[in-house]
């Protein structure tokens, strides 16, 4: 168990508005030993046809076992964090052992999405960047990462990310502690946020009180729904 809990940060954002890069750069930061980076992405379901598949929705992510784990990470239990092979779309039969760290960042586009997972944020971060240069940003990756021509891109963009960006993910731009613009340097973000971090644990760390255990947790497997906002 221990001493302190960690300190729990949700970024979220727009596909390519910085949100992932701004997340592994407080990782390097911080460092290994001292931050655990946990990409809400581990947690799709399998997927058999992943053409016509909605990665953008909030029933593609099994978010209920994310929010398992964020409570024993809380507590100090080791976790077995799924393992998702992008190129097969499936997780491997095996998980990763994972040891809670004293800061825990999880990062996604639907990370502020489910209120099971906003209860366990001690900060809660969006990244609010434009639909034209997150467009362009994603053209440039698709292509260059995995291959995929301008066409396709455009094609799932206008079919499922920009449709379930304003119905889930915009949305929740109202939810955020700290809003942070995914346009400039990106050194003066990762400073405020780190900073946000070590304000938010000299809050928690002024609490009364011994750590919490996991009888003081309410845990529950959440049923896999969608929350309209």
């Amino acid at each position: 168990m221990p001493a302190h809990r960690p300190v729990i940060v949700g970024i979220a954002g727009g596909t390519a508005s910085g949100k992932t890069t701004l997340a592994r750069r407080v990782l390097a930061s911080l460092g290994e030993d001292n931050c655990l980076l946990i990409s809400h992405d581990r947690y799709y379901h399998d997927v058999e046809n992943p053409r016509a598949f909605n990665y953008d929705h909030p029933e593609a992510l099994q978010t209920s076992l994310l929010v398992e784990h964020l409570i024993r990470l809380k507590v100090g239990e080791q976790v077995e964090l799924p393992d998702y092979d992008f190129k097969t779309h499936t997780r491997q039969a095996r998980g990763i052992p994972t040891p809670s760290r004293p800061t825990i960042v999880v990062e996604g586009i639907l990370a502020l999405q489910n209120p099971h997972l906003r209860e366990l944020y001690d900060l809660v971060v969006y990244v609010e960047t434009p639909d034209d240069l997150r467009l362009a940003r994603r053209i440039r990756r698709d292509a260059t990462e995995r291959g995929r021509d301008v066409e396709e891109v455009l094609t799932r963009w206008l079919a499922t990310v920009r449709p379930m960006h304003m119905r889930f993910v915009l949305p929740t731009r109202t939810f955020a502690d700290l809003e942070l613009t995914g346009t400039g340097l990106l050194e003066p973000l990762v400073d405020s946020l780190l900073s946000a971090i070590e304000q938010r644990r000299r809050e928690l760390g002024e609490d009364d009180g011994d750590p919490e255990t996991l009888e003081d947790v309410d845990l529950v497997m959440v049923e896999e729904r969608t929350e309209e906002l």
